[in-house]
């Protein structure tokens, strides 16, 4: 699927950025079925967010205490 068609389907993606995260973990506990931790505790984010999880994904967004954590059109 293009991204193109992605976007009209209303799909999303979490970006993290790496430099502002600090591996507290918070995205992961609001998120599990996006989001998992690598074995430092930094997070690993699906390519793509279905839409009917972007309610959640924006409350994790919103608990990043760092604010490294993004929602973006896929």
């Amino acid at each position: 699927m293009s991204r193109a068609s992605r976007r009209a389907a209303g799909s999303w993606r979490l970006h993290v950025d790496r430099t502002a995260c600090d591996g507290r973990g918070a995205c992961a506990e609001l998120l599990p079925e996006a989001v998992t931790l690598d074995e430092w505790g930094y997070p690993i984010v699906a390519p793509v967010l279905p839409a009917a999880l972007r309610p959640v994904a924006a409350e994790a967004v919103a608990a990043c205490p760092l604010l490294a954590l993004r929602l973006l059109p896929a």
